[in-house]
């Protein structure tokens, strides 16, 4: 069943990557610091340092955390050890990264 939920995750994926690079693209100046995070908080930088919509999943596509973030500094102290999917959302832009938690 979890090979299920990885297939579908992958798929979900592919569609939003192909629907990205004709209507958005990859967010100016995008910094996501430090990663591996050891101390439960990470720091994402771009160019505008708008208001960002965060959502992070598990390595089974499952969404763990879903927020918006005004400035810079992102709190992850309730996720657990591991390895996640962070997609960030400013001003119509998107950034997709692999986020270690430690």
């Amino acid at each position: 069943m979890k090979h299920f939920y990885l297939i579908i995750f992958f798929f979900v994926c592919t569609l939003g990557f192909s629907q990205e690079t004709t209507s958005s693209s990859d967010i100016d100046g995008f910094k996501l610091y430090p990663n591996p995070v050891t101390q439960g908080k990470v720091f994402i930088e771009t160019k505008d340092n708008a208001p960002k919509q965060i959502l992070i999943f598990d390595v089974l596509g499952t969404q763990v955390l879903q927020t918006t973030i005004l400035g810079k500094e992102l709190n992850l102290s309730r996720l657990v050890k591991g390895v996640y999917i962070l997609r960030v959302l400013e001003n119509n832009k998107v950034a997709t990264r692999k986020l270690i938690v430690k």
